[in-house]
């Protein structure tokens, strides 16, 4: 059994050091998840900014996609007009210039039309990197239209490229980071709660467990308390251990109570000095019951004891020797008759002390001193 007491107070003293490091660990996850939510709401805000810039944009671009409209129909109205203006002047040159002004006029066409395809191969080289051959290659998707409503179609689409000003080519790469950095974080989150109901669980059984041995030892104790308080006083005597928070015992309160027979105090402080001390006795003995230990000390225990408490106390001390040594510091001469060995310090000279030791145990009759008047 003492070998099981033992084993169950290492076990407990290595529970109680794991769960300071558990409390440890605890605290510096928590303040990783906390540095964590931070980052996360940081991460939050910026991708809020992000959208919110995104929206304004979309806002612009309707705006200038309104405006375009207008100004459309004004060029077309505008173009209306200087088609039928110049209609009007091709007439009127051909009625006065007949044949040398057509032939001037198909010269001047010709080189107008070498000149736009020149400049048409030129902007498909710069502007789409493909050379003017390959471009009649390429299928029309609709061949009857008119060269006005194609120029009309390739200048509005110019415009709207250029309202969309320039295009940041990182953004997406930005987002994809961030949003990476975002799944990362929030992984790392889940584990730390993960690790933190973990710890909270382990916790728990450590409480659990260290509580039902607290309650074990504890009702050892209050039994060993009652019989060594008995064995002191009588055995009508009352006493008991009790816990002010039985819900809570690991940090309840412990009351002490001790009503020798014949009296009904309230509390210990109503007892007489001599009770107080077989009381303390009471206790301490029943704590060495649940833990024995080799040696034990006592220094001037005995000073309020009257003779009979006395007796009693030698008595107990006698019962416990077998499996202890005691080592008793008293003036007392019924202590001094008691004990196995004793060992009588004095002072030959001034400031010089010395020792005397008797061994009782060498002598075959047994001593008594008195105490004198």
């Amino acid at each position: 059994q003492q070998n099981l007491v033992t084993s169950l107070q290492r076990e407990l003293s290595f529970r109680e050091k794991q769960l300071e490091e558990i409390m440890t660990t605890l605290k510096v996850n928590t303040q990783q998840v906390e540095v964590h939510q931070k980052e996360l709401f940081s991460i939050s805000d910026e991708i809020k900014k992000i959208e919110q810039d995104l929206i304004e944009r979309y806002a612009k671009r309707k705006e200038m996609e309104a405006k375009l409209t207008d100004v459309e129909q004004a060029y077309f109205s505008a173009r209306g007009g200087i088609n039928e203006i110049e209609d009007n002047l091709r007439k009127v040159s051909r009625l006065r210039q007949d044949t040398q002004i057509l032939v001037n006029q198909l010269k001047e066409k010709y080189t107008d039309i070498k000149f736009k395809v020149t400049s048409v191969a030129q902007r498909l080289r710069i502007e789409f990197e493909i050379e003017i051959n390959d471009a009649l290659k390429l299928e029309l998707t609709n061949p009857n239209a008119a060269p006005e409503e194609l120029e009309l179609k390739v200048e509005k689409a110019k415009r709207r490229l250029d309202n969309y000003g320039e295009i940041n080519p990182m953004a997406v790469e930005a987002y994809d980071e961030m949003k990476e950095r975002h799944e990362n974080i929030s992984q790392q989150r889940d584990d730390i709660v993960e690790a933190k109901d973990s710890l909270v669980k382990t916790i728990k059984e450590i409480e659990e467990t260290a509580t039902l041995q607290f309650l074990d030892s504890f009702s050892r104790a209050r039994l060993y308390f009652i019989e060594v308080f008995r064995s002191l006083f009588t055995e009508d005597d009352n006493c008991d251990l009790l816990l002010l928070e039985p819900d809570n015992p690991l940090e309840s309160k412990i009351e002490i109570v001790a009503k020798p027979k014949g009296k009904r105090p309230q509390t210990i402080s109503q007892l007489s000095g001599g009770e107080k001390t077989l009381t303390a006795t009471a206790l301490l003995f029943a704590l060495y019951l649940l833990k024995p230990a080799p040696f034990c000390i006592f220094d001037e225990v005995d000073a309020p004891l009257d003779d009979a408490n006395i007796v009693k106390f030698n008595k107990i001390i006698k019962r416990f020797s077998t499996e202890s040594q005691f080592i008793i510091v008293t003036h007392n001469k019924l202590t001094m008759a008691a004990v196995d060995t004793i060992y009588g310090v004095y002072m030959a000279d001034q400031g010089i002390s010395g020792v005397a030791a008797v061994d009782f145990k060498d002598f075959e009759h047994s001593a008594t001193f008195e105490a004198k008047a």
